[in-house]
């Protein structure tokens, strides 16, 4: 059973050997994976993380919140766009009521709406689409963060798309989705009032390493 007070680190494979190995840290709300090949290649994904409360309604850290960034700096985003760019990027008034992604085990590229794509932005909302990314996959070390922003680089941000769901004001469910040709970001906060987050960072081939892995056994086996 889930357990808000239960949590394992995992070890896979020999840490001190030449073979993949991965670890993982993971309970209610965090989900941790890295796998490493070569002692080089490192996959960080599945990263999920969320928050229940996200904000501390009473008691003495009344206001102290937990993810900040992941609600604030999407919801920038929709409310700076106006007119069309708005009516395309919010897909419904209504949240869905959690990640459409769950804990599935591989990634459907047509499950999660698409949005305002970033070819059709100005260079302000740009910067801010570029800037949640970022947010995301600096949750890992720089130097992993740094490969990670190539890939998304080297696969072109133009097919990268923004999608909103629910109310754009704060205090009431939301939803967002940021799909581009490798990754995805999925985020959702409607449950016990609006006040429980779920976010993810995912990617298609990458998850648990599936990509430096392949590399791996085709270059060495």
């Amino acid at each position: 059973m889930r357990d808000s007070e239960l949590y394992w680190f995992s070890i896979f494979g020999d840490p001190s050997g030449s073979a993949p190995w991965g670890w993982r840290a993971g309970g209610h709300h965090i989900g941790f994976h890295f796998t490493v090949v070569d002692r080089e290649m490192v996959a960080a994904v599945p990263c999920f993380l969320g928050a229940n409360p996200a904000e501390v309604k009473i008691g003495p850290d009344t206001g102290k919140r937990a993810l900040p960034e992941e609600e604030d700096l999407p919801r920038a985003l929709v409310q700076s766009l106006t007119g069309e760019d708005r009516a395309k990027a919010v897909f419904s008034e209504d949240a869905p009521q959690d990640i459409m992604t769950d804990a599935y085990r591989s990634l459907d590229r047509f499950i999660l709406p698409r949005g305002l794509a970033y070819s059709a932005m100005s260079g302000e909302h740009r910067d801010k689409l570029v800037g949640i990314i970022k947010h995301y996959i600096g949750r890992v070390a720089d130097e992993i963060a740094a490969q990670e922003w190539d890939k998304i680089e080297r696969a072109g941000l133009d097919s990268v798309t923004f999608a909103w769901g629910g109310a754009v004001e704060k205090g009431a469910g939301h939803y967002y989705a940021i799909q581009g040709p490798s990754f995805i970001v999925e985020y959702d906060n409607t449950q016990n009032d609006s006040n429980h987050i779920h976010s993810v960072w995912r990617t298609f081939d990458g998850d648990w390493g599936e990509d430096i892995l392949a590399q791996h056994y085709a270059q060495n086996h």
